[in-house]
């Protein structure tokens, strides 16, 4: 931890000292992540930066090979975005296809977040890539999985079916609000069956969406996996959940009329409202 305020240091003095920084980065990032420090020579020195952090993807060492991807995040958080990139993500593509395969976990993770990041601009672009990657091998697929985890969210056609997702004769029934008023620091309880009427093995991803009341009197949605897993012919199970109203510091509660609904394979099924009491 001794080389952590280095990064800041690079970052602040040597903004116009491209050549030096960058061999300073190179070095340093090997003992401290330097994924922050990068962000101002992307935006300053643009392509010539993608082209230095292209080179990184084939370092020998797995911890600069990660700046490169981690680095070149379009929307790394706690960091400053960089716009080129999340309007146009080409210049990150080949990094990300240097580092599908590398043997490091942490690299492929951060490839997979770099691939999540540019799914919530160009949705497009991840699609292909998914179909490209899935199937070549089990690292690419976690890869592939986890760069769609917020298309997978949000219901994309083209995703569900990538992964045979499809919510035909997937039956929800007796969908109750166990809590239907609570207060903060209360769970909203709730259950509810799902039932697989196919005539074969489906599977099934489920999850539940909370729609917060916000400041405006607008509501905010968002979602939560329950699970994911392959359902038998006529197979019914009951699922029972909690979602706890605990004030944290990035949640606002209000009171009022808020929502819950069920999503079957990204297709949202019946809305129900309940009451938040402050």
């Amino acid at each position: 931890m001794g080389f952590i305020f280095f990064p800041d240091y690079i970052e602040v003095y040597g903004l116009d000292d491209f050549d030096t920084s960058v061999k300073a980065i190179e070095f340093i990032t090997q003992f401290i992540t330097c994924e922050f420090a990068v962000r101002p020579f992307l935006l300053k020195y643009g392509n010539t930066m993608m082209e230095q952090m292209q080179a990184w993807s084939l370092h020998k060492n797995h911890k600069v090979r990660r700046l490169a991807s981690e680095g070149s995040r379009p929307r790394l958080p706690w960091a400053m975005a960089i716009p080129a990139l999340k309007k146009n993500p080409t210049p990150v593509l080949p990094i990300l296809e240097n580092l599908k395969n590398d043997p490091s976990e942490s690299v492929r993770r951060s490839v997979a977040n770099n691939l999540n990041d540019i799914s919530k601009d160009h949705s497009d672009v991840v699609v292909q890539i998914a179909n490209a990657w899935k199937g070549q091998n089990k690292e690419t697929d976690a890869i592939v999985r986890h760069g769609c985890r917020t298309l997978l969210k949000q219901g994309h056609s083209e995703v569900l079916t990538l992964y045979s997702l499809v919510s035909e004769r997937i039956h929800l029934s007796d969908f109750a609000l166990l809590t239907p008023t609570l207060k903060i620091g209360e769970s909203l309880e709730f259950s509810f069956l799902i039932l697989n009427a196919n005539a074969g093995h489906q599977k099934v991803r489920l999850e539940y969406a909370v729609y917060y009341k916000r400041q405006n009197g607008q509501l905010s949605k968002k979602v939560f996996k329950i699970s994911e897993r392959e359902y038998a012919p006529d197979e019914q199970v009951k699922i029972l959940r909690k979602q706890r109203f605990v004030l944290i510091t990035t949640r606002k509660f209000y009171a009022g009329t808020q929502q819950l609904s069920i999503i079957i394979n990204g297709e949202e099924k019946e809305v129900v409202p309940f009451e938040l009491m402050i």
